[in-house]
């Protein structure tokens, strides 16, 4: 049986519903270590990225795959490759989310790509969602998923950052219990996120790998803190290297030259960079 044309899922399109409950918001709030009282409640907005606690996938048991996924095919193309990696995102923001609100999301694959990487071969899936509330057009978050084959060689380090002209900072040391939080909020079943064995056994990496929308989350949560809440028009990231919970690792940024935005990274427990972001403010 030959392999399926993957460029027939182009076009491909799904919809979906939920309800931002304050219950989600107060699990994301208590993974990022906000107090109790600042919590978004009934009525106030959704911090950035936090929507992607939200359309969880429903595949039924019997339809995951063995890295904890759903099965390929039906929405998302049957990529061969075996791993699969949240490659970057582009993101505008037209209006609040707030707790409460019943959303919609309709999903639509923009592109698949075939390439051929240092490592071998290469599939990048480009998949768009528009997020609405009652109201209308809220979000538009366009991802690019990334699948290839394993591979025994050592990717090359990822370049230095250069922290010490940079004036935010913190530091996060993720642990599997972080980790699994962040899974069960974005009922992320995907094993190399919590399944020691599996992650380091079979895929071969080094310990866990910290997922890559919580370390995108983790820059936006530093923008908002660095600029007491100011609400974003897009946000931006491109993930350069994984993270582990094996070591700490720093989020950083500062406020761009024009002064309307700002530019971050997240950098391992080396030095390297592993994700770059930029955001603009409303």
């Amino acid at each position: 049986m030959s392999e399926p044309d993957l460029t027939d899922w182009i076009g491909n399109r799904e919809s979906a519903s939920d309800i931002v409950t304050p219950a989600k918001a107060a699990g994301m709030a208590a993974l990022f270590d906000w107090p109790d009282a600042a919590a978004p409640g009934t009525g106030d907005p959704l911090p950035a990225l936090w929507h992607w606690m939200f359309f969880a996938p429903s595949a039924r048991q019997s339809e995951i795959g063995p890295d904890g996924h759903p099965a390929r095919g039906g929405f998302m193309p049957p990529v061969p490759l075996p791993r699969r990696m949240f490659a970057g995102a582009t993101m505008r923001f037209h209006d609040a989310i707030r707790v409460g609100d019943t959303i919609t999301r309709d999903s639509e694959i923009l592109s698949v790509e075939e390439k051929q990487g240092r490592t071998g071969p290469l599939v990048f899936v480009r998949v768009r969602h528009a997020v609405s509330t009652a109201t209308g057009l809220a979000l538009e978050d366009e991802h690019t998923i990334v699948y290839r084959e394993e591979s025994s060689e050592a990717p090359p380090p990822p370049p230095q950052a250069q922290l010490d002209a940079i004036p935010w900072r913190r530091q996060y040391r993720p642990d599997p219990v972080w980790l699994f939080r962040y899974s069960a909020l974005t009922f992320n079943a995907h094993r190399i996120h919590y399944d020691r064995e599996y992650a380091t056994g079979v895929e071969g990496y080094p310990g866990l790998v910290v997922h890559g929308p919580l370390i995108a989350t983790c820059l936006a949560e530093l923008a908002r803190a660095e600029t007491k809440g100011r609400p974003l028009k897009t946000f931006s990231f491109r993930a350069v290297s994984p993270l582990f919970d094996i070591s700490a690792f720093t989020v950083a940024g500062a406020m761009n030259a024009a002064g309307d935005g700002c530019d971050l990274q997240a950098v391992n427990g080396e030095g390297g960079i592993a994700m770059q972001a930029k955001a603009t403010f409303a």
